[in-house]
């Protein structure tokens, strides 16, 4: 029933109940620990009985997540390492233990009061050679906790302390390495680091775990897998490099005005697995195990798919779970590909020593196509599969994947027809692959196709019909859910002030329409809407929980749970999450975070998944339909192409129609055609040139006329001033809704 009152709107959702559901809480270890990456292990671990001492304050100080509106989370508890340890039963040095902690408890970390302004780490505790010494004659294990930390207008940068080790970090792995013949080294952090040093300890080192933020129970899932409570089981969704110039965004990323998209579509292990395959330091799906996995693959294949069926056998001495990867190549053609991209995965279930699994996957041939935004295939604006072999590539990573059959396309298809959309308007040379005289590939640059199409007549020719208004009829959204009256009807009878008030939403963060804390309400933000059946609708913060003044679950990172790579269980927990908004007064949930990363120093890229569409499109995905099967939103976010937080709301990111629809596009696209997610959030970025939040090409174009989508479409959060340049009597506002971004 409608509300009279903003105060009894706020009065029935005020919450101050600091209990969590169990049952969220423990899924949300299980996705923790499932998305712990071991990078190596040389048998080092698990840790079982072994007397451990355990060094680092980020023991103490654990960073449970990043920072910004993706991570603040008012949470009732957070693990940290150290309880973890001693609640898995593992034998830690109470000495060593008791300094660290009496050192921490008078050595709080002290957070900026400023906005962006948050520490990348906090400042190691001194430690002399003689105590170490004294901690290994207690302990023949040292486990080394580093932490980082990176958020919302915080991108990572090349400083130690940041992206690279700290000089006390160096002299503690000396020290330790120095005194223990067993070091495990745990790397707490949202962001790809550094981790050239991993190779130049060598064997000094014996394991290397990857922990990426998993929440309120992260550290607890951490100690779990330590301790041998489970075998480790996730992968990269990112290829870690020797060295940050390796990466190909490197000469093009932290500008403050315009980052060119250089390396096109060679984004990730793309570029790395074509041009440098030496400059990996763990490849894009690494992750290994306390147990080993056998994978026997039988393919079958006909004129539009390959169906591949794989018995995973555990063939080690402990249970565990392992992730099979498939992977295509294609033939180089007049576009160039990269050697290998993802096209299919599953987990398997937990498999005891000896037992086996079978795996179908299926691969559609049409998704192997590249798009065309030249016309070199001579099919300008489509999807195009070129003449020649499709290798298949099966396996538990982008290095292991053995070739296990192939399609042969005899002559070159057109798979789907498109049209241009956010072409760049400003010329610059692209990442293009060629061959040389001894047959390897070869980077070569060639310009980018830049824009050709008449805006102006696009927008035009796409107006919908208008609505004469009727005045107040007296319909309310009630009469149109019963069909008692259609949404035109409703619709017509609102006042010009009412139709732009649904067309902004409430203009205040922490509306008293909704729960306290929340980021904002739309729909039935007037008295009159109210009147009329339009209910206030909340938004809330959270790729990683619900951003409340209420108690709330810190659940782990996106890229924690893309590191899983069991849509499975993210959509079980998405759905137990669902099940808190209900209970919390969020009606919509700004998640999940999907932006590619482009970049290991973009400093969100702990809400995001990966480097790839397909991991990204698939996790986000079994997000939104675990959330929405409560009946409520998820809304994912920021479309599009936002790879970088500095300079963010004013940033150009000028990147070619081909990479903006195969990577950057590309897992909104799975998103919303796997999910059909209820609302969905621009960026602050511009694309090309023009704003997210005014691009008619993107929300109009290519989101509701290519792909079908229906729901809503909001801003984040704010708008930049700007007056059409093809229809100079609209600006602002009026220049949004012709995009059709609605809130």
């Amino acid at each position: 029933a409608p509300v009279e009152s903003v105060a009894q709107i706020s009065s029935m959702l005020l919450d101050t109940d600091p209990t969590l559901d169990p049952a969220l809480a423990e899924k949300a270890r299980v996705a923790a620990a499932e998305g712990l990456v071991l990078l190596t292990n040389d048998g080092t671990l698990p840790l079982g009985k072994r007397p451990v001492a355990v060094f680092g304050r980020v023991q103490i100080d654990w960073f449970a997540v990043g920072y910004g509106s993706g991570g603040d989370v008012k949470v009732p508890y957070i693990w940290n390492l150290l309880a973890g340890l001693r609640d898995a039963g593992v034998r830690v040095d109470d000495e060593l233990a008791t300094r660290y902690s009496t050192w921490s408890a008078a050595n709080r970390p002290a957070f900026a009061a400023t906005w962006g302004e948050w520490p990348h780490h906090f400042p190691e505790m001194a430690i002399d050679a003689a105590d170490v010494a004294a901690a290994a004659s207690r302990a023949d294990t040292a486990v080394v906790a580093i932490g980082r930390a990176a958020g919302e207008a915080r991108d990572s940068i090349l400083e130690p302390g940041s992206y690279y080790l700290t000089a006390d970090e160096r002299t503690l792995l000396d020290t330790v390495t120095a005194h223990f013949s067993r070091t495990v080294v745990v790397v707490d952090a949202g962001n790809v680091m550094d981790l050239s040093w991993v190779a130049d300890y060598g064997d000094r080192i014996g394991a290397v775990l990857f922990a990426w933020q998993g929440g309120m129970e992260g550290a607890r899932a951490v100690a779990g897998v330590l301790a041998g409570e489970q075998a480790p089981s996730g992968k990269l969704t990112d290829t870690i490099a020797r060295s940050y110039e390796d990466y190909p965004s490197a000469p093009n990323f932290g500008h403050l005005d315009v980052n060119v998209y250089a390396e096109d579509v060679f984004v990730g292990y793309r570029y790395f697995e074509t041009f440098a395959p030496d400059r990996v330091l763990f490849p894009f799906g690494h992750g290994l195990s306390y147990t080993t996995f056998e994978l026997t693959t039988e393919a079958t294949t006909d004129a539009a798919a390959l169906r591949l069926e794989v018995v995973v056998t555990n063939t080690g001495a402990r249970a565990g779970k392992e992730v099979v990867q498939v992977y295509t190549g294609a033939p180089d053609g007049a576009l160039g590909k990269p050697a290998r991209h993802l096209a299919a995965f599953a987990k398997t279930r937990l498999l005891a020593p000896g037992e086996s699994e079978t795996v179908r996957l299926d691969v559609h041939l049409d998704d192997l196509a590249s798009y065309d935004d030249g016309g070199a295939t001579g099919h300008r604006s489509a999807w195009v599969l070129e003449a020649g072999a499709y290798p298949v590539f099966v396996g538990t990573d982008v290095r292991r994947a053995a070739e296990v059959a192939a399609f042969e396309v005899p002559e070159t298809q057109v798979v789907r027809h498109a049209t241009e959309v956010a072409a760049p308007a400003h010329a610059f040379d692209r990442l293009v692959q060629r061959r040389g005289d001894d047959g390897s590939a070869v980077a070569s640059r060639e310009p980018v196709p830049t824009r050709t199409v008449a805006r102006a007549e696009r927008v035009l020719g796409s107006l919908p019909a208008e609505l004469a208004p009727t005045g107040d009829r007296g319909i309310d959204l009630a009469d149109v859910a019963r069909g008692a009256a259609s949404l035109d009807d409703f619709v017509a009878q609102l006042t010009d002030e009412e139709l732009s008030l649904l067309a902004r939403g409430d203009v205040t963060m922490d509306s008293p329409l909704g729960a306290p804390g929340n980021a904002g309400v739309l729909g039935g933000v007037s008295a009159s809407l109210r009147a009329k059946g339009v209910s206030p609708v909340t938004t809330t913060d959270g790729p990683s929980g619900i951003r409340l003044s209420a108690y709330a679950s810190l659940l782990p990172s996106g890229t924690a749970l893309a590191s899983t790579w069991n849509t499975a269980l993210i959509e079980e927990l998405a759905a137990l999450h669902g099940q808190e908004m209900l209970r919390k007064g969020s009606d919509v949930l700004l998640s999940p975070g999907m932006n590619i990363h482009r970049d290991p120093l973009c400093g969100r890229n702990f809400e995001y998944f990966s480097e790839d569409p397909v991991v990204t499109g698939r996790i986000a995905a079994a997000v939104v339909r675990g959330v929405q099967s409560t009946g409520l939103s998820a809304c994912p976010k920021h479309f599009a192409a936002n790879n970088q937080e500095t300079n963010r709301t004013r940033n150009d990111s000028r990147v070619s129609e081909r990479a903006l629809r195969e990577i950057y596009l590309r897992g909104f696209e799975i998103c919303v055609r796997e999910a059909a997610p209820r609302t969905i959030m621009t960026s602050y970025n511009q694309i090309n040139g023009v704003w997210a939040h005014y691009h008619h090409d993107l929300a109009t174009v290519v989101l509701r006329d290519e792909w079908g989508y229906e729901g809503v479409v909001i801003t984040d959060w704010w708008i930049e001033n700007a007056v059409d340049p093809d229809f100079p009597a609209l600006e602002d506002n009026a220049y949004r809704v012709r995009a059709q971004v609605d809130v």
